[in-house]
């Protein structure tokens, strides 16, 4: 794998040729006044062919008969009383309260010098 180092000016006028030296598999580090600050490689290409989404064991299945069936009343309500997933009738205040700073004429006087 080859490396080229090159300066921004120069990388800008033959950005182009660059690119398909970076897509033959060469790297392109591009330097500012001669300092590295970037690189340019070609980018991996994903697999070509599907992913296999069979079960691991031919035969088996990863969901049973039971997936279904309707939860039962102590599933139900350990899921709807679960702390995560609050029911609307549980929830507490979000917002905090307006805070009081004082009247505005008095924070107006204050901001002039009067007192």
């Amino acid at each position: 794998m080859t490396m080229l180092m090159v300066n921004i000016a120069e990388a800008k006028a033959k950005l182009s040729e660059y690119v398909e030296a970076a897509a033959r598999g060469e790297r392109i580090l591009i330097c500012n006044r001669n300092k590295p600050v970037a690189e340019l490689r070609a980018v991996e290409q994903a697999p070509a062919q599907p992913r296999d989404l069979s079960p691991m064991y031919p035969g088996q299945t990863f969901m049973t008969d039971a997936f279904l069936e309707p939860l039962s009343d102590a599933e139900l309500l350990e899921w709807y009383e679960n702390p995560i997933f609050p029911s609307p009738a549980h929830a507490t205040k979000v917002a905090e309260p307006r805070a009081d700073y004082g009247s505005t004429d008095q924070a107006k006087k204050t901001r002039r010098g009067r007192t």
